[in-house]
C-alpha cells in the first residue's frame, strides 16, 4: 500500500513545490523542497528488487542530493553536497555495468557536450571575475558527466533516465545561473530533477539488462 501511495506523493508534494510555495520565507521553501526528496529516499528505502550494495549506494546518493537541496543557498557547500551524491551514483552503476558498444559509445556525445557547456560556463565566470568557482564547477561538469555514462553502462533503463534528465536538469540551472535567463527555468529545472531523482531510486527495483551467470550473457525480464 505504502509503495503505491508513494510516487502520487512524490508527485503532488513537488507540484506544491514548484508551482505553489512562495519563495520567502526561505526556511519554509527549503522544507518544502526537501519534502518530495524524503519520499524519494522512503521510496528507494522501502522499494522491493535487489537488496545489496547497490541499493546502498543510491540511497546515499539520494541523501547528499537531498543535503545539496537544502544548502544550495551556500553554492559551493551546496555543489560539493551534489558531487558526493553523484560520486555515490558512480559507484552503484558501475556495480550494475554491463559492457555494450552501442552504450559504451555513448561517452562521445558525453565528452563533446560536457565539454562545450563547461567552457561557456567558464568563459562566463572569467568574465564576471568569480574565477573562485571556475575549479569547482569543472569538477562537478566532469563527475556530473561520468555519473551520465556509467548510468548508460548499467543497461538499466530507470538508471538511465535518471542520468540523463539530472544531467539536463544541472545544464539548464548552470545555464541560467552563470550564462543568460532562461525561460520558466524553474519549474523546468526541478522538474527534471525531481523526476530524475524518482528513477535513480526506481532502478532499484529493476534488473540490468543482462547478466553475467556461469560465463554467458543471459536477458533478465525488467520487474
Amino acid at each position: 500500500m505504502l509503495m503505491k501511495c508513494l510516487p502520487t506523493a512524490i508527485l503532488f508534494t513537488g507540484l506544491l513545490y514548484i508551482f505553489f510555495i512562495p519563495e520567502e520565507p526561505l526556511t519554509i521553501k527549503i522544507m518544502f523542497k526537501v519534502i518530495p526528496m524524503l519520499l524519494i529516499l522512503l521510496y528507494a528505502f522501502t522499494t522491493g528488487g535487489t537488496r545489496d550494495r547497490y541499493q546502498s549506494l543510491i540511497l546515499l546518493g539520494l541523501f547528499f542530493c537531498m543535503l545539496g537541496d537544502g544548502l544550495l543557498i551556500w553554492f559551493v557547500i551546496g555543489l560539493s553536497a551534489f558531487l558526493i551524491g553523484h560520486l555515490f551514483y558512480i559507484s552503484a552503476f558501475f556495480k550494475l555495468w554491463t559492457f555494450s558498444w552501442l552504450r559504451f559509445a555513448t561517452i562521445l556525445p558525453i565528452i563533446i557536450y560536457s565539454t562545450w557547456i563547461g567552457r561557456e560556463i567558464v568563459l562566463a565566470l572569467i568574465e564576471k571575475g568569480e574565477n573562485s568557482l571556475i575549479i569547482p564547477v569543472i569538477c562537478y561538469v566532469t563527475v556530473i558527466s561520468l555519473m551520465g555514462w556509467a548510468a548508460f553502462m548499467t543497461g538499466n533503463a530507470a538508471a538511465i533516465i535518471g542520468g540523463v534528465l539530472f544531467v539536463i536538469s544541472d545544464s539548464i540551472l548552470s545555464w541560467n545561473k552563470f550564462i543568460e535567463d532562461v525561460a520558466f527555468s524553474d519549474p523546468l529545472i526541478m522538474l527534471t530533477y525531481y523526476t530524475a531523482q524518482f528513477f535513480m531510486a526506481r532502478s532499484i527495483r529493476m534488473s540490468p539488462s543482462f547478466h553475467l551467470s556461469k560465463g554467458s550473457k543471459r536477458e533478465l525480464p525488467i520487474q
